[in-house]
């Protein structure tokens, strides 16, 4: 498949029925994320694994004990498949997506996906999302497992603090160009600062492109 950079946007699942195929630690972390978003979710597995019974019994998803049915979907605007090793039934799944109408991230083909799940850096109100355009998912994971101590509870009050100043300004001053001075005030001096380190097959392939 060819890299595809698709177009990053952030989707609205707050109060929407999202459906997630699976029941194993992937489709838990899945879950979360969209639990975490506001979304209503609902699992299809015949099993579950702990995290997901939790879930469940804790009434947060709602759980299909059982294989997918095409009805499922109906009226979800977000299906995420979890499910790996099934060509013939992913494809299935995207047909059914162009019917339905929803937004279908089918973890182990993205040519038979209309979406894609970037990895993704979440801190209070912050969220990075992070792709390599599919060609290195490991990279990507291992970008976001980098960046997640960056931002520590430090920067959570920060962005709280951002937050309150932003609906301060919003309701005490009225001309808005004073209020984007005030707020472009407020993060002056803030950086990223950061250096990569890379792994020695590549310093060494790298060194010998270069000789």
């Amino acid at each position: 498949m060819d890299p595809n950079p698709g177009f990053q946007v952030s989707l609205d699942v707050k109060g929407r029925p999202c459906l997630i195929l699976g029941g194993d630690d992937e489709a838990a972390d899945k879950a979360q994320r969209l639990l975490d978003a506001g979304a209503k979710v609902t699992v299809v597995s015949p099993t579950l694994n702990d995290r997901l019974r939790k879930l469940t019994a804790a009434a947060k998803i709602l759980h299909r004990g059982r294989a997918f049915r095409s009805t499922d979907a109906q009226g979800v605007v977000l299906v995420i498949n979890t499910l790996r090793g099934d060509p013939e039934f992913t494809r299935s799944l995207y047909e059914l997506a162009q019917q339905e109408r929803f937004v279908l991230c089918s973890v182990d083909n993205l040519q038979d996906s209309t979406g894609m799940l970037p990895a993704t850096v979440a801190r209070g109100h912050l969220r990075i999302a992070i792709s390599t355009s599919g060609v290195a998912p490991a990279l990507a994971s291992r970008l976001r497992q980098n960046l997640e101590p960056v931002f520590d509870d430090r920067f959570h009050a920060f962005l709280d603090w951002l937050a309150d100043l932003r609906k301060d300004t919003q309701l005490g001053e009225a001309d808005a160009a004073r209020r984007r001075a005030i707020l472009c005030d407020a993060v002056e001096g803030f950086r990223l600062q950061a250096s990569l380190d890379y792994p020695q097959a590549w310093i060494e392939r790298d060194a010998g492109a270069r000789a």
